[in-house]
């Protein structure tokens, strides 16, 4: 299959190369030329080719997927000037796994259509590591004969896959687990910190508590990592900001009351504030640390 792929960042990259590496042939656009350079300098070895617009990439390829920061980049890649709309050839598939918000989500998909174009949304979870292990879980939203085409390039890239149900519902589940890992991050982060400053040692915490009911991945993984003082982006805390965001703005528009969620995003505007933004969403312990009274 002609896959194109636009938007080759710390977890685009790697998703990319297993899809190469299935056999699929890649056909790349990036706004950074930075970000195609991994590409460039393996040509010989693997079937990719750059372009020089999205539109370009649209024109060669039987589904595109899209992997950048938020809505607005989703639609100018899309609909914008150049976009993916002005090239495509009849029948193609626009997968968006960004996470953005699901009435965007609902929106794109329309206007795609309008266009004889199908669009899924299809945000992941895993960070970093999930994509290079091709071990993401992935949250598909979308109509079912277009998830079926598609679900063979997902399931190169994760280890679960789910279509969720119409379009915009793979972007509600995956605020939903933006909330529980937020709050989840936060919550390990408070009981570390309240370990140290009691003056017990938070590794031998987390040992006791990954036998109970308190265990949990976030403990697990992200707790380790707070322990090893790893705060190397796996999955930058703006990012995190950003998606809780996401949330937010749509309990707004429910009028929906999410307390735990709203600390959580404060929490995060925070820790983007504090200059820690591009630092891992664990960056959470260092603010908690820098707001305790180092002599308490």
């Amino acid at each position: 299959m002609n896959v194109g792929f636009i938007g080759l960042g710390l977890m685009g990259r790697p998703m990319a190369l297993h899809l190469e590496k299935a056999g699929h042939a890649l056909h790349l656009w990036a706004r950074r030329p930075e970000s195609l350079a991994p590409f460039m300098d393996k040509a010989a070895a693997i079937n990719a080719r750059t372009h020089a617009t999205p539109a370009e990439v649209a024109a060669n390829a039987d589904v595109v997927i899209v992997m950048v920061a938020d809505a607005p980049d989703v639609e100018k890649v899309c609909l914008g000037v150049d976009g993916l709309a002005s090239g495509a050839m009849p029948g193609l598939i626009v997968v968006d796994m960004s996470t953005i918000n699901p009435n965007a989500a609902r929106t794109i998909g329309l206007r795609l259509a309008e266009k004889g174009i199908a669009f899924v949304d299809a945000p992941v979870s895993g960070g970093e590591t999930g994509a290079i292990n091709a071990a993401l879980t992935i949250m598909v939203g979308g109509a079912p004969e277009a998830f079926e085409k598609v679900k063979p390039l997902l399931e190169k890239m994760g280890k679960s896959v789910t279509l969720i149900g119409d379009s915009g519902a793979g972007q509600v589940a995956k605020a939903c687990n933006q909330i529980l890992t937020g709050v989840g991050v936060l919550a390990v982060a408070e009981a570390f910190n309240f370990a140290a400053k009691s003056g017990v040692d938070p590794a031998k915490v987390r040992e006791a508590l990954l036998g109970g009911f308190a265990y949990s991945k976030i403990l697990e993984n992200h707790g380790q990592r707070m322990l090893d003082r790893n705060f190397k982006p796996g999955f930058k805390a703006w990012m995190h900001q950003k998606d809780l965001r996401i949330v937010m703005e749509e309990a707004h528009r429910m009028g929906l009351m999410l307390p735990s969620a709203a600390a959580t995003a404060q929490v995060f505007n925070a820790i983007v504030g504090s200059g820690m933004g591009e630092n891992d969403s664990i960056s959470a312990l260092m603010l908690l640390e820098k707001m305790s009274n180092p002599s308490g």
